[in-house]
């Protein structure tokens, strides 16, 4: 059993457990309750509190009071519902709550020593601004203090963004701070905030305009993660150079147009959008991910293999191709996942020259994400299907082809890997959209049905095809997947 006492957790122990937030300092040094005999030096008790989770360092200083002058030292600090066990169901107290419990524990913390800070604040339930948005300068004050490493803040809000306040990252702050978590703020840091130590930022709905940003990151030498997602206001994303940056995330900023700049050691982008990219030198690059690039396939077999040659993991969404994919001569010599995602209709078989390409491809997976109009079925052409038997695809061990249909040209795609691909293990031919929704992963709740009759028509010609064309030719060494669409949730009426 659990209860609240002024702003801690306490856990019921003989009736009555003195919180944290009330104990004195006057226990013995290192006298453990209910073990007289047991004593420990109290840096050794305090570096014993410091590893544990902030809830159970909360138990621990209710339960003995050797703990409690640790307790406000804690280094750890996460304030979320979870943590402060917060009832959802409480009808606007528990938003009460979390500002008193949060203001009871910060305010008697001693604000020395703090590592890490999570703090994730809410709305109340009718979608009002919580008072406790009022105190978040006062608790940053609080527990942002030199030497924190680690600093993550959630500020949800309904009518106005939290304007963050620069100022608590002083000299001795940015000296350690790591890691920097902002989300649903503002942020306008000025030339004067170097964030010397930083090597995450990660920026989430964040408003904060490209001359910011762009002061943030030349002052931000060891940044070596670099995440933005929906930051609206970022039109152009410059980047000064970083030599130690290794990773650089970009979505759904939805004004942003370019993204230039120096990263000579960059090894991981991954960005949405269509976009003007210019990153210099690209030759580090193991790994990519292109969301909503138009003509996408054209373009990464064309360019990448000459920009990107380090390439080991490649993926590519694209909603709009005007021509099909070129056999080219140049290759990706260390691809080893590749994953292509596709909305518009185009002929699935030129897609072998990626394979034929990558002679070190392990896995393949296609996503043929929308259906415009109807397939080209096999069984409307039954002429010949096309081969290159010429082509080996020696390392290809796991295909999986999602939103399979009766197309002629996947089936052309699919029996082509079948037969050119001496290492293959597994063959995937999943004819629905949602696998991982399915109601055999989750009985729960019902998987996301298929839009309509005529989708689902298509779904089950989809799996005749595979049956006819495809399960043939499968070795008796490799494993055939067909996964049809949930009976339970996609029933036809008669």
């Amino acid at each position: 059993m659990e209860r609240r006492i002024n702003g801690s957790i306490a856990l019921r122990a003989g009736g009555k457990a003195p919180s944290p937030c009330q104990q004195d300092d006057n226990s013995q040094d290192g006298q453990i309750k209910n073990y007289p005999g047991i004593y420990l030096p109290q840096d050794i008790l305090s570096h014993i509190h410091s590893l544990m989770p902030m809830r159970e360092a909360a138990r621990v200083a209710c339960v003995s009071r050797a703990f409690v002058r640790s307790w406000r030292c804690h280094p750890n600090l996460t304030f979320t519902k979870e943590t402060l066990c917060l009832n959802e169901n409480a009808h606007g107290k528990d938003e009460m709550d979390f500002t008193s419990i949060v203001d009871c524990i910060l305010k008697k913390h001693s604000g020395v020593g703090v590592k890490t800070l999570h703090l994730h604040v809410f709305p109340d339930r009718n979608n009002k601004d919580c008072c406790h948005l009022y105190h978040l300068d006062i608790w940053l004050q609080i527990a942002v203090t030199p030497g924190i490493q680690e600093l993550i803040l959630k500020a949800y809000s309904v009518n106005t963004k939290y304007n963050f306040p620069c100022s608590v990252l002083s000299d001795g702050t940015v000296d350690s701070l790591r890691y920097f978590f902002l989300a649903y703020c503002d942020f306008h840091p000025t030339t004067r905030l170097g964030l010397k130590s930083l090597t995450r930022l990660d920026l989430h709905s964040v408003c904060i305009t490209d001359g910011e940003l762009a002061c943030l990151l030349s002052n931000s030498f060891a940044l070596e993660q670099l995440k933005l997602s929906s930051c609206s206001e970022i039109m152009c994303l410059k980047i000064p150079c970083l030599k130690r940056l290794i990773c650089l995330e970009v979505f759904s900023c939805t004004r942003l147009q370019v993204i230039e700049g120096e990263a000579p050691n960059l090894s991981s982008f991954c960005v949405s959008g269509e976009l003007q990219v210019s990153l210099g030198e690209t030759l580090r690059i193991e790994k990519l991910s292109w969301s909503c690039c138009p003509n996408g396939t054209f373009y990464a077999r064309t360019e990448l293999p000459s920009r990107m040659p380090n390439l080991r993991t490649l993926m590519i969404h694209s909603n709009r191709e005007l021509v099909n994919t070129p056999m080219m001569p140049s290759k990706f010599l260390h691809l080893k996942l590749l994953l292509i995602g596709l909305g518009c209709d185009i002929d699935y078989f030129s897609l072998v020259s990626f394979l034929d390409a990558s002679p070190s491809l392990e896995d393949f997976t296609l996503m043929v994400v929308f259906r415009f109009k109807e397939p080209k079925s096999i069984f409307v052409d039954r002429s010949d299907l096309r081969k290159m038997p010429e082509h080996r695809y020696d390392k290809l061990k796991n295909v999986e082809i999602i939103n399979f249909t009766s197309e002629r040209t996947l089936v052309e795609l699919a029996c082509q890997i079948l037969e050119s691909a001496t290492s293959l293990e597994c063959l995937t031919v999943d004819a629905t959209l949602e696998l991982r929704c399915r109601c055999s992963v989750n009985k729960s709740v019902h998987c996301r049905c298929l839009t309509d009759r005529r989708t689902l028509e298509e779904a089950r010609r989809a799996l005749v095809a595979a049956e006819t064309y495809i399960k043939p030719k499968i070795p008796h060494t490799v494993e055939f997947k067909a996964v049809e669409p949930c009976r339970r949730c996609n029933a036809v009426d008669p």
